[in-house]
């Protein structure tokens, strides 16, 4: 059984979009991941505009890999590099914690972690 940053089972991120390195659904971690899509992130425009002037567009849709395009508001599990410097760049994203792997508390403190929970 795969934890949360709680200590408990992870939990899905999200279904639609499918989201997740092997898109099942889950940020797990797995040494074929070299990205560390580890982090359950609510994208926000400012972040997803951020994402693409960086070379990395989220938003347009791929369909080649079943990819429709995020927008603000859809869960997805990003990379532990990216949302430490998409929090550097002014650009945080609020986090499920429940969704977001153990292997994030390598690098970042559970109490840090809390404050960005996104709560409703």
């Amino acid at each position: 059984m795969m934890k949360n940053v709680l200590g408990t089972e992870l939990q899905a991120c999200s279904y639609d979009p499918m989201t997740g390195a092997f898109r099942d659904g889950f940020c797990k971690y797995s040494d074929q991941d070299p990205g560390l899509h580890i982090v359950a992130a609510k994208v926000t425009e400012g972040f997803l505009e951020w994402n693409k002037a960086r070379g990395n567009d989220l938003v347009s849709p791929k369909p080649q890999w079943s990819f429709p395009g995020l927008k603000p508001g859809d869960w997805w599990c990003i990379c532990m590099g990216v949302w430490l410097k998409s929090k550097e760049a002014g650009h945080p994203l609020h986090l499920r914690l429940e969704s977001c792997h153990e292997k994030m508390l390598e690098y970042i403190s559970l109490e840090t972690l809390k404050a960005w929970e996104y709560k409703e």
